[in-house]
């Protein structure tokens, strides 16, 4: 079920309002929800949905043991033993069709037979967001930072609740699990804010980036060779855009309904591409990925306080990790590995992107082109296919194809959205929160039907579905 459908229109009008008429009698309100969000993931697969029930109860699980245990050795056990079920669960799932296969070739090549399966594994829509947000629930009770539920309706729904289930954003439980003991209250409910967040997300998926897809990005991106050097820059530029789009349109989108029904998500997004440098991108992309990774590996490996080589050392293992988060291919860890590079030379070099002025633009520009690069291998399907594009870049080939105005348009109104005024969107929810609620359900009733008609012909899947 996708968010820009009528399927899901339909979904969440019966969800928001059930929820409001049952929101005087808590605990049946929550079931209500976690049938809802249940519904909504079987709608994928019925039967992956036994797998995000499963990863749930080891989470619940796990923290009353921990609750009910003294510190020592009983606690890190029972943390260790619950992460290690989550972890080796993804890694069935999402690894073993790469790892089995690498790893009986090279047996192969020493005259070692070794009795593995090749076994075609589907691969459970969002099994990497709610594995997470399972591991983040048992870490921040072991650690004290999130007192375990003893309701396993409350940690059922925090890891399954339908907004951030699929793609994010990962919400901690410390942020979660409080909100579920609060009276919600219609009247405390953002409409404007939600209703921008859900109307932008729409324009950026289904204008922006399904139309930089289908018009430039998917065509090149499929066959370089038959594309010149424009057109590769082209696409290069469009994929940033894409993705930019894409994905911060679903976090938009689920920040904004899960507003509609009293809860607040934390922001995911924050204009990436103006960073001026690659730790500063880190800390406006993918925010509650980029928090994971350093709360829950980079520090626990040491950080930075360990002297430079191991703070090298920490950043590779950490961005070498993150590539392979988001899929089991050699371009993934190879993009992985470039930031980790990029970043660790950062800090051996002592550059912040602390910068004003004409330095501060060019500092930009140079931060956003290492994110281009990398872009090229997490879009290419191959090292082959990547190692084309970057040499078709500055090679002389076919005339150009794809250099539309609509695509150009495209790809210069994605990056002035970097460079709007910091809190913009603030300013606009408070002027737009003045009007009466008719002039406000009108506007955003004719923005919907605006951007349905633009868009292209059927709704692309968001791209870190397949994560």
């Amino acid at each position: 079920m996708l968010f820009p459908t009528t399927q899901f229109l339909v979904f969440f009008c019966i969800v928001f309002l059930l929820h409001w008429r049952l929101v005087e009698w808590p605990r049946l309100d929550k079931a209500m929800l976690l049938l809802a969000s249940w519904f909504f993931y079987a709608c994928w697969d019925a039967w992956f949905l036994l797998l995000l029930i499963g990863s749930a109860a080891n989470s619940w699980a796990a923290g009353c043991l921990l609750d009910r245990l003294p510190p020592g050795l009983g606690r890190r056990a029972v943390t260790a033993l619950s992460v290690g079920i989550h972890l080796a669960t993804l890694g069935l799932f999402k690894y073993y069709a790469f790892f089995v296969p690498e790893l009986l070739a090279l047996a192969g090549s020493a005259g070692i037979a070794l009795p593995l399966p090749l076994v075609e594994i589907v691969l459970p829509v969002g099994i990497s967001f709610f594995t997470f947000q399972g591991i983040s629930y048992v870490v921040d009770v072991a650690r004290g930072d999130a007192r375990a539920a003893r309701d396993p309706l409350d940690v059922f729904l925090y890891i399954s609740f339908f907004p951030h289930l699929v793609a994010g954003p990962i919400v901690r439980a410390a942020h979660f699990l409080p909100q579920l003991a609060e009276r919600l209250r219609p009247a405390r409910v953002p409409l404007a804010m939600a209703a921008l967040l859900i109307l932008g997300g729409l324009f950026k998926k289904m204008i922006v980036a399904n139309g930089l897809a289908t018009d430039l990005v998917d065509p090149v991106f499929a066959d370089p060779s038959a594309h010149g050097a424009l057109d590769l820059w082209l696409a290069t530029y469009g994929y940033a855009v894409q993705i930019y789009c894409d994905f911060s349109a679903y976090s938009d989108i689920a920040i904004g309904v899960a507003a509609l029904l009293g809860f607040h998500f934390p922001r995911n997004f924050d204009q990436p591409y103006r960073a001026r440098s690659l730790a500063e991108f880190w800390r406006r992309w993918h925010i509650s990925l980029s928090s994971f990774l350093r709360d829950y590996l980079y520090r626990p490996l040491g950080g930075n306080r360990r002297g430079p080589r191991r703070t090298m050392a920490n950043l590779l293992v950490v961005m070498l990790l993150g590539g392979l988060w988001h899929g089991a291919a050699w371009t993934f860890i190879l993009w992985g590995l470039l930031h980790g590079l990029v970043l660790a030379a950062e800090r051996l070099a002592g550059w912040k992107g602390i910068v004003t002025g004409w330095r501060g633009v060019l500092a930009a520009i140079v931060a956003f082109h290492v994110v281009c690069a990398g872009w090229i291998l997490f879009r290419s399907p191959t090292v082959a296919g990547a190692a084309e594009i970057f040499l078709g870049l500055f090679a002389a080939g076919p005339a150009a194809q794809r250099a539309t105005p609509y695509a150009v348009g495209l790809i210069l109104l994605g990056l002035a959205l970097h460079w709007l005024p910091p809190g913009w969107l603030g300013r606009l929810e408070r002027r737009v929160g003045a009007w009466p609620a008719w002039a406000l359900g009108l506007a955003a009733g004719v923005l919907l039907v605006a951007i349905d008609a633009a868009g292209p012909d059927g709704v692309a899947p968001f791209i870190y579905f397949q994560f």
